[in-house]
């Protein structure tokens, strides 16, 4: 492999809108969609809005390709020395790394705008707070400390809570349980692929886990202990009534499906292996999460407050005092 571009050809007006598509990961960004979707689905009480879940939609797509571009136009340099990276929109030429910076500006701009004037400042903020996240921390991280997975299953972990405030409730316990389920998932998700990529990863200098002294065989002891995490995850939004007993069941079936190719993997440590449990992690999410929708009980303003944390100043209801005992009666009896 040489460290050169494969072409150096700037992209033509109808080459445009792929090569857009390849700055911004339109189909990693459609997960952030998707997730965000879910979250504001199961946060609703009564009809869907189908207007604000629009604005969430369109709002957050437009963030998640803008913290995607700017990834990559902070990370070029170091795309041009990896084979399955060499050929994106700046290390091939196709785009000068200014012209990926305006577009991914543009796009983040655009997106928090959407969700400040048509969904709500909450929404708003989760999204900035995820861009920076995103490329403040997580990018610098993978430089320097293989601890930057967690940081980047954080970031996956928000969209359903933009989700969830989008339609003005407040983040119950619901909305963490959601969150929990991304974060664990990415980890086996990820680490599946990095184990894949791992001299590619090496070679440009991230630290993976899988790259680091004894990294192979942690990774495969991690991606098994957090897959089988998934499956008492699972069924806690059954337990809080969130969702009914046949999402629960297939939470369960899934996850062992799951967790059985990850102790292959644990067993082989092999690339084939490593390989299904990266492919079996793009059916899990999918398939749960619309099992989740199609099971969901709706929580009722009675019984989603009743799973908000309350504030630790309020004032507890005043204790009656104890009444006085009964003393006999000074009316007259008819026998007096």
């Amino acid at each position: 492999m040489t460290d050169t571009p494969t072409t150096s050809t700037p992209a033509t007006l109808q080459e445009l809108p792929a090569t857009y598509g390849a700055l911004t990961k339109v189909r990693l960004s459609m997960l952030v969609v998707v997730t965000t979707g879910v979250g504001f689905i199961m946060a609703s009480v009564g009809p869907l809005d189908w207007w604000t879940l629009f604005w969430t939609v369109v709002g957050t797509m437009a963030c998640a390709c803008s913290a995607n571009g700017l990834n990559q136009v902070v990370e070029v340099r170091r795309d041009t020395l990896m084979d399955r990276t060499k050929n994106r929109p700046m290390p091939s030429g196709a785009i000068s790394r200014q012209h990926g910076w305006i577009v991914a500006v543009i796009l983040g701009y655009l997106g928090l705008c959407a969700l400040v004037f048509f969904v709500n400042l909450a929404a708003a903020g989760l999204s900035l707070l995820t861009m920076l996240i995103y490329v403040l921390l997580y990018t610098p991280m993978k430089l320097r400390t293989t601890l930057n997975t967690l940081v980047g299953a954080v970031v996956g972990a928000i969209p359903p809570l933009i989700g969830w405030v989008a339609t003005g409730s407040e983040l119950s316990i619901g909305a963490w349980i959601l969150a929990a389920l991304l974060f664990v998932w990415q980890l086996p998700h990820f680490l599946a692929l990095a184990w894949l990529y791992r001299d590619d990863y090496d070679r440009a200098g991230f630290k993976m886990l899988p790259g680091v002294t004894g990294g192979e065989h942690i990774t495969c002891e991690v991606v098994l202990l957090t897959t089988m995490l998934l499956i008492p995850l699972g069924v806690t939004a059954t337990m809080i009534g969130m969702t009914g007993t046949a999402y629960a069941i297939f939470a369960i079936i899934m996850g062992i499906g799951w967790s059985m190719l990850a102790f292959t993997f644990f067993r082989r440590r092999d690339r084939g292996s490593a390989r299904r449990v990266f492919l079996a992690s793009l059916l899990y999410l999918p398939l749960l999460l619309g099992v989740m929708i199609a099971d969901r009980n709706e929580l009722t303003p009675d019984r989603s407050s009743s799973l908000v944390l309350q504030p630790i100043d309020e004032e507890p209801p005043r204790r009656k005092a104890p009444t006085e005992p009964d003393l006999p009666s000074a009316t007259p009896t008819d026998g007096s």
